[in-house]
């Protein structure tokens, strides 16, 4: 039966996805993959883009900074330092806190991380140096540093989407192996980010440089000046916002959706729910990947632009579905990932 989810959760239940795809997030019968299913054609959004600028180059321009990421990044980063300040100066019970992390610190330390994602793509500022700058600032309320070294791997996800010991947002072989059934499934999706902060240490570690030293130094300084204020409180808060915002959470089904193959024959999905108001309109991925020097809030114009080559693409109708259907169905894990031979192996 079609499992229905509110607006809240980023379902649209008038609106049924086109090429019938997916109608249905209860559970499917048949096995786990065990393995990657393998492409030996190329990465097809650099091959669709050059189709819709052939028909369409008023897309060009759509290219460029939008500088409005810039006040949103400071609001949402000083929301979250006095909801800190709020939860250590007034001693917050533990299990009052954990609840406003979820329910409002995860929907926020989600949304600087994709400005984070958006600044990676120099997508505020014409200067590579602001936009990271601007990104050491939305990185702060996350506790951990990750801005520098994300745009590093982010950038060969896009180059390379699917290259096998390129594209570090592909599981890899232990994970596929090991997360084979709900509870395990269950586990993988509620650790997600630490999977994705861990994975690229094993899978194709890069030396860190200035850029990730001043990084670093930034978000100690914060951590530090939120303890001063906040206690301890007011840093698990901030910790649990972004723990609890990126596993078992509406927002977080975008790391699933994007591009796990839950459709044979394709490898992204877009979502155009209402949760895309809060992440600069990530939901929007095919377009994104079609089209990386377009930021968020020009994205939706794009499938406007080109409608035919958007409409027949499967999208997904809820975040909170995915993740239902993924920890649910026996024939989704993380070997649902299309790959491709790296282009120097070639």
């Amino acid at each position: 039966a079609l499992i229905r989810f509110s607006l809240f959760l980023g379902f649209d239940s008038n609106k049924e996805p086109l090429a019938q795809f997916p109608a249905n997030y209860a559970a499917k019968e048949g096995n786990m993959p065990t393995e990657f299913t393998w492409s030996d054609e190329g990465e097809p959004h650099a091959i669709r883009r050059k189709e819709i600028l052939k028909t369409h180059p008023e897309i060009r321009e759509l290219f460029g900074p939008d500088i409005m990421i810039m006040p949103q990044v400071f609001a949402v980063v000083g929301f979250q330092t006095c909801m800190a300040y709020f939860m250590g100066t007034h001693n917050i019970a533990w299990g009052y806190l954990v609840v406003v992390a979820y329910c409002i610190g995860g929907f926020a330390n989600h949304n600087l991380f994709l400005a984070v994602h958006e600044l990676a793509h120099n997508l505020a500022f014409d200067n590579p140096v602001y936009n990271r700058l601007l990104a050491f600032v939305a990185n702060y309320p996350t506790i951990l540093p990750f801005a520098v070294t994300f745009q590093k791997y982010h950038m060969e996800h896009h180059r390379g989407q699917g290259e096998d010991g390129v594209d570090t947002d592909i599981p890899s072989d232990a994970e596929g192996k090991f997360f084979t059934n709900t509870f395990l499934k269950t586990i993988w999706v509620s650790c997600q980010l630490f999977f994705y902060a861990v994975r690229p240490m094993f899978v194709k570690p890069k030396p860190p440089g200035l850029w990730e030293v001043a990084n670093l130094l930034s978000c100690l300084a914060y951590d530090l000046f939120v303890y001063y204020i906040a206690g301890s409180k007011g840093l698990w808060y901030l910790a649990l916002s972004s723990i609890l915002g990126g596993g078992l959470h509406p927002i977080a089904g975008h790391f699933i959706s994007e591009h796990y193959a839950f459709e044979k024959g394709f490898e992204t999905y877009s979502y155009y729910g209402p949760l895309n108001f809060l992440v600069y309109n990530v939901g929007f991925h095919n377009e994104h990947h079609d089209f990386p020097r377009v930021p968020g809030s020009r994205l939706s114009k794009i499938k406007k632009a080109a409608p035919e080559y958007y409409d027949n693409l499967p999208f997904h109708t809820s975040w909170s579905g995915v993740i239902w259907r993924y920890i649910t169905d026996p024939t989704v894990g993380p070997y649902s990932r299309v790959k491709r031979e790296s282009k120097k192996t070639n």
